[in-house]
């Protein structure tokens, strides 16, 4: 059957010496040798007794194994659940216990995984553990092939999904819905075997899986950096390497232009750009492009709960679409439904709701929370947003983070645009705060290291005369508080609740 897995095969038997996956010390393998090692590490998982349909935890920052682990998974018959290699053990514990994980693949000085695995098993988990030295290959075995999974309507991953309180939410991935999202991205972005992506984003959420998987699908070379703790040596990989995409988050861009002279690299083979994992202001936009020219920005939208992507804003149409986030990608459908359960008219806003092959099966072992989501065939997103005449959406935000001050409803994203737009502000998060008189009133959090001039009164009121000039009366920010950092998540969206903890930049 079509899977992704019997896709990477066909790859490799036509292609084997082509490169799939690099990474930054120098490391890289095959699609050939891919293939054999999660093949011999499926051989592996059998015969130290996993069965279909058991979950395998991979604990694994962005590393060759980390990929060749989920092919081998599914090739075992297993349900891959990618973790956040950065969570503490009070975080991966209950993941492990809530997906029943029979197998653990980690890292030997990761302690927190190994302080959580020793917790889940005095809980009364059955669990064997699988522990990798760094550059370590994975166990193999010989034997026969296994075949690709049989079944794409068959749970394939879990990925829990991040910034989330309470009890957890594992949401359930088939080999269908991976499938289909890759296509999608592959036939937008018109990837071809001799592109290459530099990927930091972690495969432990949507939007890493997602790069992955696509240019594997595509054939083509996924170029590894860890972190942008240093991002002038991440653009001299880009450049050595020759990349022709580069996928980040609205903060991941905002940081190379405020700390990286994009000219001084020869970022010529560059033709693509990705940006996902939360809004991204029509004013970095701008800034983007003109630092980088030559490249396609795609501005996109997605959920975990959609495998990863949900609409993509053909680059064309930026200078006529400002803040839109485009249209839905092949297979979906999108409809925006009002107060009352109506579609919404044309300039109206309502909550996103979508359905598409793309959609999930369900949250894992939460039948409630799924029956919340999925209603009558569609996923409700909890986003707010409405189309344009055009039928290219536009989202004002989630649900739950309207600012409601007087009689008003605010959507923090259009204070957020405005404050952007001023020079030296890198990023901005706009949140309501507790009135006597009005319920709720607006305050900001900017970073903005540049733009600060010594006399935090001054820089105070000149954004709030921008604002004056930008939103109505009851949009303008009662307070505003220069910070270092937003709080985000691993996927790289604003913990707004998170902010009201912050402590103004000394």
């Amino acid at each position: 059957m079509d899977t992704l897995p019997g896709r990477i095969a066909a790859i490799a038997a036509r292609a084997p010496e082509r490169v799939a996956i690099e990474e930054d010390g120098g490391r890289s393998i095959g699609y050939g040798r891919f293939w054999r090692e999660a093949q011999g590490f499926a051989r592996a998982l059998r015969a130290h007794g996993l069965r279909d349909g058991e979950r395998v935890a991979v604990i694994l920052p962005n590393r060759i194994e980390a990929a060749v682990a989920c092919y081998a998974v599914w090739l075992a018959g297993g349900i891959a659940v990618a973790m956040n290699v950065q969570a503490k053990s009070r975080d991966l514990q209950p993941w492990l216990q809530h997906s029943g994980s029979t197998h653990a693949l980690f890292e030997t000085h990761h302690h927190d995984a190994v302080e959580a695995v020793d917790r889940a098993r005095q809980s009364g988990l059955r669990l064997q553990t699988w522990e990798l030295a760094a550059n370590e290959s994975l166990p193999q075995l010989d034997g026969e092939d296994l075949p690709a999974p049989a079944s794409p309507a068959a749970p394939a991953l879990i990925l829990y999904t991040s910034g989330t309180t309470g009890a957890p939410k594992g949401v359930t991935l088939s080999h269908r819905n991976l499938l289909a999202n890759a296509e999608a991205v592959v036939g937008y972005l018109q990837l071809r075997e001799d592109d290459s992506v530099l990927s930091i984003l972690g495969f432990y959420y949507a939007y890493g899986s997602s790069v992955l998987h696509t240019h594997l699908l595509a054939g083509a070379r996924v170029v590894l950096a860890q972190n942008l703790l240093f991002p002038h040596l991440l653009m001299k990989t880009a450049a050595e390497r020759r990349v022709t995409g580069l996928s980040g988050v609205p903060s991941t861009f905002a940081l190379l232009l405020e700390r990286v002279k994009l000219g001084d690299y020869d970022l010529s083979a560059l033709r693509y750009l990705t940006q996902a994992g939360g809004a991204m202001a029509p004013a970095l936009a701008a800034r983007l492009r003109a630092a980088l020219p030559g490249p396609r920005l795609y501005v996109m939208y997605g959920q975990t709960e959609a495998t990863s992507r949900l609409t993509w804003l053909p680059p064309e149409r930026l200078d006529d679409k400002p803040g839109s986030v485009g249209i839905p990608v092949d297979g979906v459908e999108l409809r925006i439904v009002g107060e009352d359960g109506r579609d919404a008219a044309p300039g109206q806003s309502g909550e996103v709701c979508v359905r598409g092959p793309n959609v999930m099966l369900g949250y894992w072992n939460d039948t409630e929370a799924t029956a919340r989501v999925l209603r009558e065939g569609w996923l409700h997103t909890g986003d707010v947003g409405r189309l344009d005449e055009d039928g290219y959406l536009h989202l004002d935000g989630r649900r739950s983070d309207m600012i409601k001050t007087g009689a008003h409803r605010v959507h923090p994203k259009d204070i957020e645009e405005a404050v952007s737009e001023l020079d030296g502000v890198l990023e901005v998060a706009a949140v309501g705060v507790d009135d006597a008189i009005l319920g709720q009133a607006v305050r900001v959090y900017v970073v903005a290291p540049a733009l600060r001039s010594g006399d935090d009164g001054a820089d105070i009121d000149r954004i709030k005369a921008h604002c004056r000039r930008q939103l109505a009366a009851y949009k303008l920010p009662r307070d505003v508080i220069f910070v270092d950092a937003l709080p985000r998540t691993a996927s790289g969206k604003i913990r707004r609740a998170a902010l009201h903890d912050l402590q103004a930049h000394p």
